[in-house]
């Protein structure tokens, strides 16, 4: 079933420093209906189709050796639940961590039957809409205080969330300069 289920996604990123513990191969999905003010990722937004793939597809294009797990982004990833689930499916069978991040709270997860099961392959799941009234002044991986940490089994704990930056920069093969991680960063001063 995992090669027919299609993810539409923004963008991938194949290794992060800044996205969960260790080295990440990131993926971005496409589509947020949260759209919380002062979001790092606006142009995750829309509902539109842009990059379609399987999970296979996104590891076969994207997969470098020596990354820890994967962490999914957005978008709103609960908004492709089956996508999701097969993609977390596929990490854990390559023996890969997994974080997701969503705008929805726990509890409205885990009473939704399609959206629950994705848990089967979760390690961790931050939760909650970003406040930009509540930015976290920390280096831990979230992007306001009110969002929470969700250990789903023992592989992680809260001090393994606390990143070596809020902010990375990735220039990519093509030359294309990319930000990813919890802030804007400072632009460089001439």
């Amino acid at each position: 079933m995992t090669d027919m289920v299609l993810i539409n996604t923004h963008a991938v990123i194949p290794a992060s420093m800044v996205n969960g513990p260790g080295n990440r191969m990131v993926v971005f999905f496409q589509g947020c209906d949260r759209r919380c003010p002062g979001c790092f990722n606006p142009a995750t937004h829309p509902l539109d189709v842009r990059c379609l793939y399987t999970p296979e597809e996104i590891f076969h294009r994207y997969f470098i050796e020596g990354i820890e797990g994967i962490t999914v982004s957005g978008g709103e990833p609960f908004l492709q639940p089956e996508a999701l689930y097969e993609l977390l499916k596929a990490a854990k069978g390559r023996g890969l961590t997994t974080v997701v991040y969503t705008g929805f709270d726990y509890e409205d997860v885990s009473s939704d039957g399609p959206k629950r099961r994705v848990f089967d392959f979760t390690d961790v799941m931050v939760d909650g809409r970003f406040d930009i009234g509540r930015k976290e002044p920390t280096l831990l991986a979230r992007g306001s205080t009110n969002q929470r940490l969700h250990f789903l089994n023992s592989i992680y704990r809260e001090s393994d969330f606390l990143m070596p930056g809020k902010v990375e920069v990735i220039i990519g093969k093509d030359g294309r300069v990319m930000e990813t991680g919890f802030g804007r960063a400072v632009p460089y001063l001439s």
